[in-house]
């Protein structure tokens, strides 16, 4: 199948520009235009998309209208959810309907199923969530790789043969092998054309990948893990080697990001969940530096292919203390979890043009509907005081067992609370 979108500069929603600019949300971008404009000519509002992090698992994108043509304060702010948890949503009865008895990676694999998979949570939640988040798996990459990965039911991922130390012959194999993405990773690009397509301009479709850091634990635990003894021996036993394998995996990273865009996905998210791991040193040695890479690389990239720079996102998960170096990395947002204090979160941002993402405690939507109000609440009294700089989100990805209309009510306390 061929796969992508050329030029991307006619669509709906133009690729990112960034400058003197305010932030709208797509679920306004109509009456906006319809205000000032013909609302088939939303083109010519040249709307920008700029960026939702999905804070390992989905999310709503935004718009950027020069503010010549916007007020400078639009509600609600943005809300978005986390990775195919959420967006692609295994929460959700229908996704169970559709996988039926197919394997997990099975249902990656096919482009028509990861493409109906996608686009459940959108027409479920229609107006309140304002992006698509391509059904897939951070560990597809580990995949193109040459690793074995199984995903176990009630256990998640599971490597057979994980990597045991720079000895290990499976090392070696990896560190020597080239990889073609193209190759590995097509059914992942034919979906994302294929949603594109689909989604005919309803929302933009999301691209993601796992952050070499995250990518590598799992790649040496064999899975998830509570003490991850085995990723700090790596670090703390083979430095060295343990740096070499997390720059590969980072460009292996930016190539597949690089096609997702090609294929059709308008903005990208980095997802790392096991960012809270390392140590605040650890983290500038084994996480930081791969992060910025990618945030460095894949615009160059882009450009080489002809393409323009999309918004980026990440999510390091659990790295309070690191919020300050990652609104320099060069993302467009970063996102938080529940563990952070908004105003803080707010205070450490300071004047920088990073977009903050976050935070709800997703264990909220066990909880009661007076609950989960008070939690979107707080969030505004925290994030949203000068209503800018702000993407309403959970602080990570939605639980087993969560009943699709606690998440309902969230995302509709987030329009009503933030003064739609």
């Amino acid at each position: 199948m061929e796969y992508g979108f050329e030029p991307l500069r006619n669509d709906l929603l133009l690729r990112a520009a960034y400058g003197n600019v305010e932030i709208l949300p797509i679920s306004s971008l109509n009456a906006a235009a319809s205000n000032k404009r013909n609302p088939n000519t939303i083109s010519t509002l040249k709307a920008r998309l700029l960026s939702a992090h999905l804070c390992g698992s989905c999310g709503k994108v935004i718009e950027i209208l020069p503010s010549a043509d916007v007020e400078s304060h639009i509600s609600p702010p943005p809300c978005v959810l986390t990775l195919h948890d959420l967006l692609a949503g295994r929460y959700l009865p229908e996704y169970h309907e559709v996988k039926g008895s197919r394997d997990f990676f099975e249902c990656c694999r096919d482009p028509e199923v990861a493409s109906t998979l996608t686009l459940q949570p959108v027409e479920r939640f229609a107006g309140l969530l304002d992006a698509a988040i391509i059904f897939s798996d951070i560990l597809v990459i580990p995949q193109a790789m040459g690793m074995k990965v199984e995903m176990v039911d009630q256990k998640g991922p599971h490597f057979p043969h994980p990597l045991n130390s720079p000895n290990d012959a499976q090392f070696r194999m990896i560190m020597n092998c080239v990889v073609d993405v193209s190759r590995e990773l097509d059914y992942v690009y034919q979906a994302v054309t294929l949603t594109r397509r689909k989604l005919a301009g309803r929302v933009p479709l999301i691209g993601f990948c796992g952050a070499p850091w995250t990518l590598f634990c799992y790649m040496v635990e064999g899975g998830g893990s509570k003490l991850f003894a085995r990723s700090k021996t790596w670090i703390y036993k083979y430095p060295l080697e343990a740096k070499l394998l997390l720059h590969k995996i980072a460009d292996i990273c930016i190539d597949h990001l690089a096609l997702q865009v090609r294929a059709g996905a308008q903005m990208i998210m980095v997802f790392d969940s096991w960012a809270g791991e390392l140590s605040p040193a650890t983290f500038k040695d084994f996480s930081e530096p791969y992060l910025a890479h990618i945030a460095t690389k894949l615009p160059e990239t882009l450009r080489d292919m002809g393409l323009d720079r999309v918004p980026m996102t990440v999510f390091p998960k659990g790295a309070w203390f690191a919020l300050d170096s990652a609104c320099d990395l060069g993302y467009d947002v970063v996102g938080i979890d529940w563990l952070q204090d908004p105003a803080l979160a707010v205070k450490i941002r300071g004047s920088r043009k990073v977009a903050l993402q976050g935070n709800a405690d997703p264990g909220v939507l066990y909880g009661s509907r007076a609950a989960i109000t008070e939690t979107v609440q707080q969030m505004i009294d925290g994030f949203w005081v000068n209503k800018a700089g702000w993407i309403a989100n959970l602080g990570h990805g939605i639980q087993p067992g969560v009943h699709p209309d606690n998440l309902k009510h969230f995302l509709e306390e987030v329009h009503r609370l933030s003064g739609v």
